[in-house]
């Protein structure tokens, strides 16, 4: 309760000295997270050969996370994705996340997944095994993703494939982008 006092005494002060300014943007993240539930670094999902991705390992790096596809116009992003994290795996991990939840566009199994990834674009990066990223069965990852009361960050919607997520090296998220914006875009690269 003394806490709860102090701090209250404390946000009045600020509202007072603050001459209705608004927050800086790190103040303010700091903030919002603050009322996020858990943490990125909290999942550990099943990867396309089974083993287990666990995201705790990613701390200190930034991380893209990709909702991803074999046969949608998006699909050749996948060579952009690997030569992105070829070029930054130093400082970024990337994350795929196949889902069939557009036009039916990645029906295949896990290992069919893999597979056309490895074949087709030398996929090195993780993959995930195949989930949902929108609708009544959206994977928990997904759901903290685009839930603002989750994420403490922001609200999203996946409209299509190769929707991206970029997270900080602390595990907050920094950015989303939609499909047609490519690995190696300056939109992208700019944040990393």
């Amino acid at each position: 309760m003394f806490k709860l006092l102090i701090l209250t005494i404390a946000l009045i002060s600020c509202a007072a000295n603050s001459n209705n300014t608004a927050m800086t943007n790190s103040a303010n993240t700091a903030a919002t997270v603050a009322t996020a539930q858990g943490s990125i670094y909290d999942f550990k999902v099943e990867a396309l050969d089974g083993s287990v991705i666990d995201f705790a390992t990613f701390k200190g790096k930034k991380i893209l996370i990709v909702n991803t596809a074999s046969a949608c116009g998006y699909t050749p992003q996948y060579e952009g994705l690997e030569a992105l994290y070829k070029k930054y795996q130093d400082k970024l991990v990337i994350v795929g996340f196949p889902a069939n939840n557009f036009g039916g566009q990645e029906s295949g199994t896990n290992s069919e997944i893999k597979e056309f990834c490895k074949k087709n674009y030398g996929v090195s990066f993780p993959m995930a095994a195949k989930i949902s990223v929108k609708g009544d069965d959206t994977a928990p990852i997904y759901k903290w993703l685009c839930n603002k009361t989750q994420n403490g960050i922001l609200d999203a919607e996946i409209k299509w494939n190769f929707n991206k997520f970029l997270l900080d090296e602390n595990g907050v998220i920094i950015a989303k982008f939609d499909s047609g914006v490519k690995p190696l875009s300056d939109e992208l690269t700019s944040k990393l």
